[in-house]
This record gives structure tokens, C-alpha cells and sequence, in this order.
């Protein structure tokens, strides 16, 4: 789950271009909108693209994509049970 955590960390920094980010600046734990991160909502089109393009991961529902994309530990561990890549 570890090695899952930090690679996702460093896709999403390079899919949303995060060029001043670094993957120890995103805790696990943190929010990766409002507060945490900083994302929007144009940066969750671009997880949800990625998520599907990587591990074959699809979110259909908004609702559900916004309890996912709380946080790397969430992301993480929807990928481990829904992946099919």
C-alpha cells in the first residue's frame, strides 16, 4: 500500500503538472482540495482520468469521487479494491 501511495503521489504531481510539489509534501492524510492541496474541480477530472487510464479504476458518480479524492490514504485504497489493471 506504501509503494501504491507514493506513486500516486507522484502521478498526480506530474499529471497535474505540479512542478513545485514534491511527493514528502503531500501527506497521506491531508485533503487534496480546499485546504490541503489545493486542487479544483478541473484537477478532479484530471484524477478521475487518471485513475481509469492507470488501474482501470472508473468513477461515475461526483458524490463518490469526492469521498475518494479526500486524500491519498482514500485514493489509495479505493485503487486497491476496484483496480483492474
Amino acid at each position: 500500500m506504501d509503494e501504491l501511495k507514493s506513486t500516486l503521489k507522484q502521478q498526480i504531481i506530474a499529471a497535474l503538472h505540479l512542478d513545485d510539489v514534491q511527493p514528502s509534501d503531500i501527506a497521506d492524510d491531508a485533503p487534496l482540495f480546499g485546504d490541503g492541496l489545493g486542487l479544483d474541480s478541473i484537477d478532479a477530472l484530471e484524477l478521475i482520468v487518471l485513475l481509469e487510464r492507470s488501474y482501470g479504476v472508473k468513477i461515475t458518480d461526483p458524490k463518490q469521487g469526492k469521498a475518494i479524492f479526500a486524500s491519498i490514504n482514500t485514493m489509495a485504497q479505493y485503487v486497491t479494491e476496484h483496480r483492474t489493471k
